[in-house]
């Protein structure tokens, strides 16, 4: 709070002590005075900052101001993403039966090693077990080697890009 904010308070605070009742101390009394005088410049200060998003901006206004961003993936990340988990899906799929079973309920239902153990009748070492072969499947499908080919080309043409924008 500046200085001239603190004299104003006091100044208010002075002109109206016939209206402190001694309900409260004199110091909770002054402090509210303050907080509402804070309160009002903010109000006040707040309209001021508005722009309108329909109309033109002032000469002296940023040109970012008019812009509203959006934080949802846009129509090529929405269909990169839909693709890796079609692609993901088909790669699950083509697992055996059991580890398929384990990747199911461990990674996409999210249930613990103890719970899907116990879902599936087995003992925790051997959905670890199952895991660890499934992975190792995954790891070496075709398919799934070649998304990892084609996301470390996107990483690289990012990293490029984003390297040409600092220059």
């Amino acid at each position: 709070m500046s200085k001239k904010s603190v004299q104003t308070c006091l100044l208010n605070a002075f002109a109206h002590i016939k209206e402190f009742d001694e309900r409260s101390r004199f110091s909770t009394w002054l402090t509210r005075i303050a907080i509402n005088a804070a309160l009002a410049k903010l109000r006040k200060n707040h309209s001021k900052r508005e722009i309108s998003m329909n109309g033109p901006n002032p000469p002296c206004e940023l040109e970012w101001h008019s812009e509203v961003q959006d934080d949802a993936p846009d129509p090529e990340e929405t269909y990169r993403l839909r693709e890796r988990r079609q692609i993901l899906n088909t790669a699950i799929f083509g697992l055996r039966p059991q580890a398929r079973t384990v990747v199911e309920l461990h990674q996409l239902q999210e249930h613990s090693l103890r719970e899907t153990a116990q879902i599936l009748g087995i003992s925790t070492a051997a959905v670890k077990a199952r895991m660890f072969h499934a992975r190792v499947a995954l790891h070496r499908m075709p398919l799934l080697q070649k998304c990892r080919q084609v996301q470390s080309a996107e990483r690289r043409v990012d990293k490029e890009g984003s390297q040409w924008q600092q220059q």
